[in-house]
């Protein structure tokens, strides 16, 4: 392809990641799912990445009294003037993000069965809700979240503990708003759309319990903090399970999913002329694993033209893989599946993709994902970087920032989990 049909292409990916990101945005997705005003008293509560923006739609159609508070990440607040908005920490809690929990807790307390709370959950939750169970601390919290980010757990897995640690996770923040109403409207950033998983599931019953728990920390060989043991061993740290009758006056509305996200993209690529396919909008496993065998499928049609996907084509992709750090490198499951998958392409004439997370920040870095073309590896080497040691360092981020392949989005004020996109051109 010559330098102009390269750069189309590239627009396209752009192009194909911000109609995943808008079909996502609470002011398309949440005013239909808004409950009729009740009788009482209107409590607004919530928590991740996406909150602020789903409370500043929330305000922006509802017409009668509103009270409340939800919590986002650092950089994401939106303004409101009914609803208060609190910045904490995200990935790993802190302070503000205590505080907030408590505050949120302390809200939805004493409410009668005319009153209406109405939660705004979205990934990024569970750390920001980080309201320990009595006889832990944030500390704790804090170093069994950094182990199991560290670890390669999925974030099934990874939720399974923290709901377990919480004092508001797994059901118990729904518990404390019975005998209101409680409507949990969800933008889901988890592999199924399980609502036990968005956020660890604040509103929602748990059946997991602390040996689930106990196990997911045995599997990757975790040593948590002797307080944490105690909770989960003496079984203080059990969830609300199903049939809690503090439950039974819940609903739960999954209003954006990564399968939407993907549609819209698909739909995008299919208008420009593309045949286009969702492979699956649930992918785990290692990210530069699925980056092998994504490349496979890329090589394999690329070369036969026809099977198992015939040229001109995009493949889709979404789910949360994860990464597993032995290096000194920053992680970040979208670049490094891509840096993975440009060595397996190896230079594969007319192959080219995209990855990003879907909320602007893969891994730690204010940095959503990277691109890569057929001259991607061609590049790095004229730097003089190692494509391989970049990968084996888990310096992904390094190595599309040095090649000024980065995709920087700034927050979207959305999430549903992460965006794949591969074209293949004749």
């Amino acid at each position: 392809m010559d330098a102009t049909s390269a750069a189309d292409v590239r627009l396209l990916l752009t192009k194909m990641f911000d109609a995943a990101i808008a079909a996502a945005q609470p002011a398309l997705c949440l005013p239909p799912h808004l409950p009729p005003r009740p009788k009482g008293r209107t409590i607004v509560i919530g928590a991740g990445k996406a909150s602020a923006a789903m409370a500043e739609a929330l305000e922006a159609s509802w017409s009668g009294p509103l009270e409340g508070l939800v919590v986002t990440r650092y950089g994401y607040a939106r303004p409101c003037e009914r609803i208060t908005i609190v910045e904490a920490a995200h990935p790993l809690p802190d302070e503000a993000g205590l505080r907030a929990a408590e505050a949120i807790a302390q809200i939805v307390t004493g409410l009668s069965a005319d009153d209406l709370v109405i939660a705004l959950i979205s990934g990024g939750g569970s750390s920001l809700l980080a309201a320990p169970l009595p006889g832990l601390t944030l500390g704790d919290k804090q170093a069994v979240g950094a182990a199991l980010l560290k670890s390669g757990a999925t974030i099934s897995e990874i939720n399974c503990v923290r709901r377990h640690l919480s004092s508001l996770k797994g059901g118990r923040l729904g518990a404390l708003c019975a005998p209101a109403k409680l409507v949990s409207l969800l933008i889901s950033d988890v592999p199924g759309d399980d609502p036990l998983d968005i956020a660890s599931g604040p509103t929602v019953a748990d059946p997991t319990t602390c040996a689930d728990a106990l196990a997911v920390l045995a599997r990757y060989r975790l040593t948590p903090p002797a307080a944490v043991l105690e909770v989960l061993q003496s079984g203080a740290g059990e969830s609300v399970k199903p049939g809690d009758p503090r439950l039974l006056r819940a609903e739960t509305r999954l209003i954006a999913t990564p399968y939407m996200a993907l549609e819209a993209a698909a739909n995008l690529a299919r208008e420009a002329g593309y045949k286009t396919s969702i492979l699956s909008d649930s992918i785990e496993g290692e990210a530069r694993e699925v980056g092998k065998v994504l490349a496979a499928l890329a090589i394999e049609s690329s070369a036969r033209k026809k099977a198992p996907f015939a040229p001109p084509c995009v493949l889709l992709s979404g789910g949360e893989t994860t990464v597993t750090l032995r290096g000194k490198g920053r992680g970040g499951r979208n670049v490094e599946f891509l840096l993975s998958l440009a060595i397996a392409l190896n230079g594969a004439k007319g192959v080219y993709a995209m990855a990003g997370d879907t909320d602007g920040v893969d891994g730690v870095e204010e940095i959503a994902g990277a691109v890569i073309a057929p001259d991607t590896l061609l590049r790095a080497r004229a730097l003089g970087i190692d494509p391989r040691k970049s990968l084996d360092d888990n310096d992904g981020h390094g190595f599309f920032q040095a090649l000024g392949d980065s995709v920087v989005t700034g927050p979207t004020l959305t999430n549903v989990n992460d965006f794949r996109a591969i074209v293949i051109e004749p």
